[in-house]
Protein backbone atom coordinates (compact mmCIF):
# COMPACT_ATOMS: atom_id res chain seq x y z
CA UNK A 1 0.00 0.00 0.00
CA UNK A 2 1.22 3.64 -0.72
CA UNK A 3 1.96 5.62 2.63
CA UNK A 4 -0.46 7.29 4.32
CA UNK A 5 -1.62 11.24 3.29
CA UNK A 6 -3.97 12.32 5.50
CA UNK A 7 -3.64 10.60 8.87
CA UNK A 8 -6.71 11.94 10.95
CA UNK A 9 -8.90 10.90 8.01
CA UNK A 10 -7.37 7.70 8.38
CA UNK A 11 -7.97 7.44 11.88
CA UNK A 12 -11.34 8.41 11.65
CA UNK A 13 -11.88 5.71 8.22
CA UNK A 14 -10.80 2.68 10.91
CA UNK A 15 -12.80 4.08 13.34
CA UNK A 16 -16.28 4.20 11.36
CA UNK A 17 -15.07 0.55 10.03
CA UNK A 18 -15.01 -0.52 13.58
CA UNK A 19 -18.51 1.04 14.64
CA UNK A 20 -19.44 -0.84 11.39
CA UNK A 21 -18.73 -4.28 12.66
CA UNK A 22 -20.00 -3.26 16.26
CA UNK A 23 -23.35 -2.42 14.71
CA UNK A 24 -23.38 -5.40 12.93
CA UNK A 25 -22.67 -7.32 15.47
CA UNK A 26 -25.65 -5.98 17.87
CA UNK A 27 -28.02 -6.03 15.06
CA UNK A 28 -27.50 -9.70 14.47
CA UNK A 29 -27.80 -10.76 17.66
CA UNK A 30 -31.37 -8.95 17.92
CA UNK A 31 -31.91 -10.86 14.66
CA UNK A 32 -31.15 -14.15 15.80
CA UNK A 33 -32.13 -14.15 19.60
CA UNK A 34 -35.47 -11.74 19.36
CA UNK A 35 -36.93 -11.10 15.81
CA UNK A 36 -36.08 -14.53 14.44
CA UNK A 37 -37.83 -16.10 16.84
CA UNK A 38 -40.92 -14.04 16.70
CA UNK A 39 -40.98 -15.01 12.88
CA UNK A 40 -41.00 -18.52 13.65
CA UNK A 41 -43.97 -18.09 15.78
CA UNK A 42 -46.31 -16.61 13.40
CA UNK A 43 -45.16 -17.10 10.08
CA UNK A 44 -46.15 -20.80 8.41
CA UNK A 45 -45.10 -23.33 6.39
CA UNK A 46 -41.40 -23.26 6.30
CA UNK A 47 -40.75 -22.37 2.96
CA UNK A 48 -43.04 -19.06 3.61
CA UNK A 49 -40.91 -18.16 6.74
CA UNK A 50 -37.60 -18.78 4.69
CA UNK A 51 -38.73 -16.86 1.39
CA UNK A 52 -39.91 -14.27 4.02
CA UNK A 53 -36.72 -13.98 6.17
CA UNK A 54 -34.11 -13.99 2.81
CA UNK A 55 -35.91 -11.09 1.44
CA UNK A 56 -35.99 -9.44 5.69
CA UNK A 57 -32.16 -10.02 5.99
CA UNK A 58 -31.52 -8.94 2.47
CA UNK A 59 -33.42 -5.59 3.40
CA UNK A 60 -31.07 -5.53 6.60
CA UNK A 61 -27.94 -5.60 4.27
CA UNK A 62 -29.43 -2.94 2.10
CA UNK A 63 -29.78 -0.36 5.25
CA UNK A 64 -26.37 -1.84 6.68
CA UNK A 65 -24.65 -0.60 3.73
CA UNK A 66 -26.24 2.88 3.61
CA UNK A 67 -24.98 3.40 7.20
CA UNK A 68 -22.15 2.47 6.36
CA UNK A 69 -21.93 4.46 3.29
CA UNK A 70 -23.40 7.57 5.05
CA UNK A 71 -20.78 7.57 7.86
CA UNK A 72 -18.13 7.90 4.39
CA UNK A 73 -17.06 3.86 4.66
CA UNK A 74 -18.08 2.50 1.68
CA UNK A 75 -19.51 3.52 -0.97
CA UNK A 76 -21.57 1.02 -3.58
CA UNK A 77 -21.77 1.23 -7.63
CA UNK A 78 -24.36 -1.55 -9.02
CA UNK A 79 -24.22 -1.87 -12.73
CA UNK A 80 -27.91 -2.84 -13.74
CA UNK A 81 -29.58 -3.34 -9.91
CA UNK A 82 -32.60 -4.08 -11.25
CA UNK A 83 -31.27 -6.83 -13.21
CA UNK A 84 -29.75 -8.71 -9.43
CA UNK A 85 -33.46 -8.28 -8.13
CA UNK A 86 -34.80 -10.04 -10.50
CA UNK A 87 -31.90 -13.53 -10.43
CA UNK A 88 -34.30 -16.47 -10.15
CA UNK A 89 -32.65 -19.92 -10.19
CA UNK A 90 -29.53 -19.09 -10.81
CA UNK A 91 -25.42 -20.09 -9.62
CA UNK A 92 -24.45 -16.34 -9.08
CA UNK A 93 -20.31 -16.85 -8.59
CA UNK A 94 -18.36 -13.19 -7.46
CA UNK A 95 -14.31 -13.16 -6.83
CA UNK A 96 -13.92 -12.51 -3.11
CA UNK A 97 -11.15 -9.76 -2.31
CA UNK A 98 -12.87 -8.55 1.20
CA UNK A 99 -15.09 -9.91 4.01
CA UNK A 100 -18.13 -7.69 3.13
CA UNK A 101 -18.61 -9.24 -0.35
CA UNK A 102 -21.32 -11.83 0.49
CA UNK A 103 -23.25 -8.70 2.56
CA UNK A 104 -23.10 -6.79 -0.98
CA UNK A 105 -24.63 -9.72 -3.16
CA UNK A 106 -26.93 -10.72 -0.42
CA UNK A 107 -27.95 -7.01 -0.22
CA UNK A 108 -28.30 -6.81 -4.39
CA UNK A 109 -30.39 -10.27 -4.34
CA UNK A 110 -33.41 -10.29 -1.83
CA UNK A 111 -33.91 -14.56 -2.73
CA UNK A 112 -29.76 -15.15 -1.88
CA UNK A 113 -29.53 -18.78 -0.78
CA UNK A 114 -25.56 -19.25 0.11
CA UNK A 115 -23.53 -22.48 0.64
CA UNK A 116 -21.44 -21.11 4.30
CA UNK A 117 -18.94 -22.94 6.01
CA UNK A 118 -19.79 -26.09 8.29
CA UNK A 119 -18.36 -25.04 11.30
CA UNK A 120 -20.97 -22.18 11.70
CA UNK A 121 -23.72 -24.52 12.23
CA UNK A 122 -21.89 -24.71 15.79
CA UNK A 123 -20.89 -21.10 16.08
CA UNK A 124 -23.67 -19.80 18.87
CA UNK A 125 -24.38 -16.42 17.15
CA UNK A 126 -24.85 -17.99 13.64
CA UNK A 127 -26.39 -21.49 14.26
CA UNK A 128 -29.60 -20.57 14.37
CA UNK A 129 -29.89 -18.85 10.87
CA UNK A 130 -27.59 -20.98 9.14
CA UNK A 131 -29.69 -23.84 9.99
CA UNK A 132 -32.73 -23.00 8.64
CA UNK A 133 -32.18 -21.02 5.66
CA UNK A 134 -28.51 -21.20 4.12
CA UNK A 135 -26.37 -24.85 3.06
CA UNK A 136 -23.47 -26.07 4.74
CA UNK A 137 -20.51 -27.05 2.71
CA UNK A 138 -20.17 -30.04 5.18
CA UNK A 139 -22.99 -31.91 4.52
CA UNK A 140 -22.13 -34.43 1.77
CA UNK A 141 -21.61 -33.94 -1.65
CA UNK A 142 -24.90 -35.73 -2.49
CA UNK A 143 -26.99 -33.77 0.09
CA UNK A 144 -25.48 -30.73 -1.20
CA UNK A 145 -26.48 -31.08 -4.72
CA UNK A 146 -29.69 -32.26 -3.53
CA UNK A 147 -30.19 -28.92 -1.19
CA UNK A 148 -29.13 -27.26 -3.97
CA UNK A 149 -31.71 -28.46 -6.68
CA UNK A 150 -34.13 -27.47 -3.87
CA UNK A 151 -33.71 -24.05 -3.39
CA UNK A 152 -33.25 -23.71 -7.11
CA UNK A 153 -36.82 -25.16 -7.88
CA UNK A 154 -38.13 -22.65 -5.39
CA UNK A 155 -36.94 -19.86 -7.59
CA UNK A 156 -33.73 -18.88 -4.73
CA UNK A 157 -30.19 -17.71 -6.11
CA UNK A 158 -27.04 -19.90 -5.24
CA UNK A 159 -24.35 -17.85 -3.96
CA UNK A 160 -21.33 -18.88 -4.70
CA UNK A 161 -17.08 -17.82 -3.85
CA UNK A 162 -15.21 -20.52 -6.52
CA UNK A 163 -12.12 -19.73 -4.66
CA UNK A 164 -12.97 -21.02 -1.78
CA UNK A 165 -11.25 -18.35 0.28
CA UNK A 166 -10.81 -14.55 -0.16
CA UNK A 167 -9.09 -13.34 -3.23
CA UNK A 168 -5.02 -13.05 -3.20
CA UNK A 169 -4.06 -9.17 -3.40
CA UNK A 170 -1.42 -10.66 -6.01
CA UNK A 171 -3.76 -11.64 -8.32
CA UNK A 172 -2.71 -14.72 -8.15
CA UNK A 173 -5.99 -17.75 -8.30
CA UNK A 174 -6.99 -20.68 -8.56
CA UNK A 175 -11.07 -21.57 -8.80
CA UNK A 176 -12.50 -25.32 -7.22
CA UNK A 177 -15.03 -26.86 -9.29
CA UNK A 178 -18.00 -26.98 -7.09
CA UNK A 179 -20.10 -24.46 -9.08
CA UNK A 180 -19.28 -25.78 -12.17
CA UNK A 181 -20.09 -29.36 -11.29
CA UNK A 182 -23.47 -27.72 -9.13
CA UNK A 183 -24.21 -26.37 -12.41
CA UNK A 184 -24.12 -29.31 -14.50
CA UNK A 185 -25.46 -31.76 -12.51
CA UNK A 186 -28.61 -29.16 -11.49
CA UNK A 187 -29.16 -27.83 -15.15
CA UNK A 188 -28.77 -24.07 -13.77
CA UNK A 189 -27.22 -21.09 -15.51
CA UNK A 190 -24.12 -19.80 -13.63
CA UNK A 191 -23.88 -15.95 -13.74
CA UNK A 192 -20.44 -14.45 -13.44
CA UNK A 193 -20.40 -11.12 -11.47
CA UNK A 194 -17.34 -8.82 -10.61
CA UNK A 195 -16.53 -7.40 -7.75
CA UNK A 196 -14.17 -4.17 -8.61
CA UNK A 197 -13.56 -0.79 -7.58
CA UNK A 198 -10.51 0.68 -4.59
CA UNK A 199 -8.47 -1.53 -3.06
CA UNK A 200 -9.69 -3.31 0.18
CA UNK A 201 -6.86 -3.61 2.27
CA UNK A 202 -8.04 -4.28 6.31
CA UNK A 203 -10.99 -6.47 4.55
CA UNK A 204 -9.11 -9.17 2.97
CA UNK A 205 -7.54 -12.29 3.97
CA UNK A 206 -4.82 -11.46 6.92
CA UNK A 207 -5.20 -8.12 6.84
CA UNK A 208 -5.23 -6.35 10.07
CA UNK A 209 -8.17 -4.93 12.12
CA UNK A 210 -6.98 -1.70 12.49
CA UNK A 211 -6.07 -1.23 8.98
CA UNK A 212 -8.04 0.75 5.80
CA UNK A 213 -7.08 2.01 2.73
CA UNK A 214 -4.40 4.34 2.73
CA UNK A 215 -6.14 6.47 0.39
CA UNK A 216 -9.55 6.18 -0.47
CA UNK A 217 -12.59 4.79 1.33
CA UNK A 218 -13.88 1.16 0.04
CA UNK A 219 -15.44 1.44 -3.02
CA UNK A 220 -17.24 -1.39 -4.89
CA UNK A 221 -18.18 -1.60 -8.50
CA UNK A 222 -20.28 -4.64 -9.02
CA UNK A 223 -21.40 -5.61 -11.95
CA UNK A 224 -22.56 -8.94 -14.03
CA UNK A 225 -19.98 -9.87 -16.28
CA UNK A 226 -21.86 -12.94 -18.46
CA UNK A 227 -24.25 -15.80 -17.95
CA UNK A 228 -23.05 -19.43 -19.07
CA UNK A 229 -25.41 -22.35 -19.93
CA UNK A 230 -23.93 -25.98 -18.53
CA UNK A 231 -26.27 -27.36 -21.32
CA UNK A 232 -23.54 -26.72 -24.29
CA UNK A 233 -21.40 -28.96 -22.27
CA UNK A 234 -24.52 -31.25 -21.53
CA UNK A 235 -22.75 -34.40 -24.16
CA UNK A 236 -19.58 -34.50 -22.24
CA UNK A 237 -17.95 -37.08 -20.41
CA UNK A 238 -18.34 -35.27 -16.72
CA UNK A 239 -15.02 -34.69 -15.96
CA UNK A 240 -14.32 -32.87 -18.80
CA UNK A 241 -17.24 -31.01 -19.33
CA UNK A 242 -16.79 -29.71 -15.25
CA UNK A 243 -12.94 -28.94 -16.56
CA UNK A 244 -14.27 -26.76 -20.03
CA UNK A 245 -16.78 -24.93 -17.73
CA UNK A 246 -14.31 -24.46 -14.87
CA UNK A 247 -12.52 -22.84 -17.17
CA UNK A 248 -14.58 -20.71 -18.91
CA UNK A 249 -15.52 -19.50 -15.70
CA UNK A 250 -11.78 -18.87 -14.82
CA UNK A 251 -11.40 -16.67 -18.16
CA UNK A 252 -13.88 -13.99 -16.62
CA UNK A 253 -12.26 -13.99 -13.45
CA UNK A 254 -8.97 -13.60 -15.26
CA UNK A 255 -9.96 -10.43 -17.43
CA UNK A 256 -12.91 -9.62 -15.86
CA UNK A 257 -13.67 -6.85 -18.26
CA UNK A 258 -13.89 -9.55 -21.27
CA UNK A 259 -18.10 -9.89 -22.28
CA UNK A 260 -17.10 -13.35 -23.54
CA UNK A 261 -14.52 -15.76 -23.02
CA UNK A 262 -13.01 -19.21 -24.96
CA UNK A 263 -13.03 -22.15 -22.36
CA UNK A 264 -9.80 -23.75 -22.33
CA UNK A 265 -8.43 -27.10 -21.03
CA UNK A 266 -5.17 -25.84 -20.21
CA UNK A 267 -6.40 -23.06 -17.91
CA UNK A 268 -7.31 -25.78 -15.18
CA UNK A 269 -4.31 -27.55 -14.66
CA UNK A 270 -5.77 -30.53 -12.12
CA UNK A 271 -7.67 -33.10 -14.00
CA UNK A 272 -10.23 -34.60 -11.43
CA UNK A 273 -13.79 -33.33 -10.90
CA UNK A 274 -13.62 -32.28 -7.41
Amino acid sequence: MPPVTNRPLYIYRIFVKLISFFIFGMSTLFLIFILMPLLLLFIHPAEKFSKFTRRMISGYFRFYIQIMQTLGAVKLEVDNAQMFRTLESKIVTANHPSLLDVVMLISLIPNADVIVRGNLSKNLFFAGIVSKLYILNSLDFDEIVSAVKESLNRGNCIIIFPEGTRTPRDGNFRLKKGAARLSLMCGADIVSVNIGGTDKYGLGKNDPLFAFNHRERYIYRIKIQKTLNPEKYSEMETCRAVRRLNSELFELFKKPEIESAHSADTLVTNTDCR
